[in-house]
């Protein structure tokens, strides 16, 4: 997401950097830049011009901090407006109230009932006891579409089969959670291809009647300038609590999700990244600027890598690595672990690598992913004891291993050399670490960048 608005914002701020200061005329280009950059990313043009009036003033006026290049200091300013036009600060959804009503609201095709198992599974592993309620009486598809997915994730899907009362099917749902302690209870609403009077009037009864404590709005982040209309509709009728952006990994612009919170005034709450069925993300205003600006998202990335990892095994994996000991076996166990951040490309996206774009990026992920099945289709043509100990692998071993999968004996000869010096490096870093540990050894200091954005002394002291 925000693809080529990264790039961009990335360019003008290389461009800015080296000038002595900001100025109104030195920024006057940048700033056009800037402005360009948020029309092709789809951003509302009343919501562009209320960020470039910002920028513009804070960039020129007293608030520029002196000893900061101005590199850095557009960056920061950037990054604040961004921040602050993205809600300022995450929002968490309101489920105190037992049980509490989570209404899902959207247009057909938006990822509404996807987004719907997607929250059950992220308040599932918190903890909690989902309901979700099938109350999208009209389309058979979608109530089927809801008890598939909750029966992959396993939470539990309340129908009344045949029923076309909407009334009485959330009615019912909500005592049979009460009854069954379930908390909280997601209603999957029902949706059109645009907006009209009955599915409204069908959405204001539920809302008048039961008041549900979240109304959030699922938006398709590839909708573009429509989702904003799609937003305040809903808006003005409902009074939304927040929304939901989804596909947020597919589309390059992004502009819907800096111009909704905009035009609305509401939260943007969850992200959803592609079709597969993973737990929504925290909506984090500042972290996203950090992406969009080329930071990396290293905050995320440690949350997901503590929900990732299996601690226990993390600890096998160290004591295997002291002794040199790291098995084909245990990369393969760390590979299946890895493939739950998501792509390759995706968690390059979190890094902050300085002069990595897009274009590298996208062919850095592939060949990763190309690279890595090599690898699993090579280790899959190995015997377990094979894996286990790759030292017993003589000629007529590789032999058979390059016929198994495919490989030409060059490739096998590499992989098992690249192996081997991975397994050497990774004892290196903990013998390193063992000594820093200890107080035998000290890391040395970071070198400073005053030039790349992500310098620690950007913002001042």
């Amino acid at each position: 997401m925000f693809d080529n608005l990264s790039e961009r914002l990335k360019e003008v701020i290389r461009k800015t950097s080296g000038n002595a200061s900001l100025t109104e005329e030195n920024m006057a280009e940048a700033l056009r830049e800037v402005r360009r950059a948020l029309l092709e990313a789809d951003v509302n043009l009343v919501v562009v011009k209320s960020f470039m009036a910002s920028v513009r003033e804070k960039a020129t006026g007293a608030e520029v901090v002196s000893g900061v290049n101005p590199a850095q200091q557009l960056v920061k300013i950037v990054h604040d407006e961004i921040t602050e036009l993205l809600g300022k600060e995450n929002s968490p959804i309101d489920i105190n109230e037992r049980p509490a009503l989570i209404m899902m609201l959207g247009l057909q095709g938006s990822g509404k009932t996807t987004s719907s198992a997607k929250l059950a599974l992220k308040l599932k592993n918190e903890g909690k006891k989902p309901l979700m309620i099938a109350a999208d009486v009209y389309r058979p598809a979608a109530i089927s579409q809801l008890k598939t997915l909750g029966q992959q994730i396993g939470v539990d899907v309340f129908t009344i089969d045949g029923s076309t009362d909407v009334q009485k099917v959330v009615g019912d749902g909500i005592d049979f959670a009460q009854q069954n302690g379930y908390h909280p209870i997601i209603i999957d609403t029902a949706g059109r291809l645009q907006i009209d009077n009955e599915m409204m009037a069908e959405l204001l009864i539920i809302d008048r009647i039961y008041h549900p404590k979240e109304k959030l709005l699922v938006i398709d982040s590839m909708t573009g300038q429509e989702a904003v209309n799609v937003a305040r509709d809903f808006d003005a009728q409902l009074e939304i609590t927040g929304t939901i952006l989804t596909k947020v990994d597919g589309d390059a612009r992004g502009g819907a999700a800096l111009s909704v919170v905009h035009q609305t005034g509401k939260p943007i709450k969850f992200m959803g990244l592609g079709e597969k069925i993973e737990p929504l993300e925290d909506f984090h205003p500042s972290r996203l600027a950090d992406r969009i600006l080329g930071m990396g998202d290293i905050v995320s990335l440690v949350e997901k890598a503590q929900k990732v990892f299996d601690e226990k095994q993390a600890r096998e994996f160290e004591a295997k690595m002291k002794k040199a000991e790291f098995s084909f076996d245990d990369f393969l166990k760390m590979q299946k672990q890895m493939k739950m951040f998501g792509s390759v490309e995706n968690l390059l996206g979190m890094l902050p690598i300085p002069g990595l774009n897009k274009e590298n990026r996208q062919m850095i992920a592939n060949e990763g992913e190309k690279q890595l099945k090599k690898i699993e289709t090579f280790i899959s043509s190995m015997t377990p004891e094979e894996r286990r100990n790759p030292s017993i692998l003589n000629s007529s071993r590789k032999r058979r291993l390059s016929l198994g999968s495919g490989l030409p004996m060059h490739e096998v000869n590499l992989i098992l050399t690249q192996f081997d010096q991975m397994r050497k490096m990774m004892k290196g870093f903990s013998d390193v670490k063992e000594k820093v540990k200890k107080g035998k050894m000290k890391l040395p200091k970071m070198p400073n960048f005053p030039n790349f954005p992500n310098n620690p002394n950007m913002f001042g002291k």
